[in-house]
């Protein structure tokens, strides 16, 4: 029986809406799920004629919260019209705090019926990180949600991909915080994430590279101070003490060559750009979001609102088929464990 997956739509003024309805028609993810769109009707009803003639029909049927509520056997892709927000007060590339505020129910009620059962996971649109401060939300982003709202006791970011795999110690803070935030015991943890997440996936033991904090990765003390060797090195020496096949520091700079790529499976790198920038660069159209450490699945797009060209049928959705298709993966996998 195929995975029964809730789509998130995101921020409704981005691409995320356009994304979604084309998921719900695409031969591809139907072949591995059944796709449940979380989000508003009202929007869907304005999104659907950028997607040109032929496409310009609801895709899906369309329920309410109450009928949401009473249905216990989902077969069939749906819309589930939780009226977040009047569509017709907002254009698209408007960042608003009802905006904000909607993107974030679409999450609760997404979360809420994986923790239920009703969905076997979580597959996100991209929301707007300005969006939802305007709307008074304390998380900056998606991988803060789901790691308070399941109530997680660790959890980090990975980007995944067929050409590189990264996962980060710290995200969505700003570069003179990501010193005080580290500790051994906060490398371990996304060590052991990352080696526990890519033995699933590999269905062998997985080798983790860990990348160091400074230029040379400290050069012995000469650059930083020596962040390398107070937590780095020892959280690399418990991940082996554990039997992961863990080596670091590495020199950030030199760590996703070709050759180091060989070397290794997935990398924990220690801050959102250490690990974004070089994944973006080899895999921005393909690359999914994982969150680990969670109770439920959630998989996402690596890409943002893309306001500048939101409701024009221009956005590329292959991201957001990966993210699909990861999460099918895992939700089979968890079936068969």
């Amino acid at each position: 029986m195929k995975p029964v997956l809730g789509l998130t739509m995101g921020d409704p003024a981005g691409i995320g809406p356009e994304l979604c309805l084309r998921a719900l028609r695409e031969s591809t993810v139907l072949d591995r799920c059944v796709p449940v769109l979380i989000g508003d009707f009202g929007v869907i009803k304005r999104v659907l004629p950028c997607l040109g003639s032929h496409e310009a029909n609801t895709p899906a049927r369309v329920i309410s919260i109450e009928e949401w509520e009473k249905l216990e056997c989902i077969t069939d892709p749906i819309i589930v019209d939780f009226a977040a927000l009047n569509g017709s007060t907002f254009g698209p590339g408007e960042i608003s705090a009802t905006c904000g505020k909607a993107g974030y129910i679409f999450i609760e009620q997404a979360i809420r019926a994986a923790r239920d059962g009703k969905i076997a996971g979580v597959v996100t649109a991209p929301i707007h990180k300005e969006a939802l401060r305007l709307a008074g939300i304390p998380h900056p982003g998606h991988t803060e949600i789901f790691t308070a709202l399941t109530g997680a006791k660790r959890g980090c970011m990975m980007l995944h991909s067929d050409v590189l795999t990264v996962s980060m110690a710290t995200t969505h803070i700003g570069y003179h915080e990501v010193p005080i935030r580290l500790s051994v015991t906060r490398i371990l943890d996304v060590i052991e994430l990352t080696a526990e997440a890519m033995r699933r996936m590999l269905r062998r033991e997985p080798r983790i590279g860990v990348c160091g904090l400074n230029p040379h990765a400290g050069e012995h003390g000469l650059f930083g101070q020596r962040e390398e060797e107070q937590f780095v090195e020892p959280a690399v020496a418990r991940a082996r003490e554990r039997g992961i096949d863990a080596s670091g520091p590495l020199v950030p700079d030199a760590a996703f060559t070709p050759a180091q790529r060989k070397k290794f499976d997935a990398f924990v790198t220690l801050y959102h750009d250490q690990g974004h920038i070089p994944f973006k660069m080899l895999a921005f159209d393909t690359g999914v979001n994982i969150t680990l450490g969670l109770p439920i699945i959630r998989t996402s797009v690596d890409h943002g609102t893309a306001f500048d060209i939101a409701w024009k049928g221009l956005a590329d959705p292959q991201s957001l088929y990966s993210a699909i298709r990861v999460a099918a993966d895992l939700a089979d996998g968890a079936g068969r464990s």
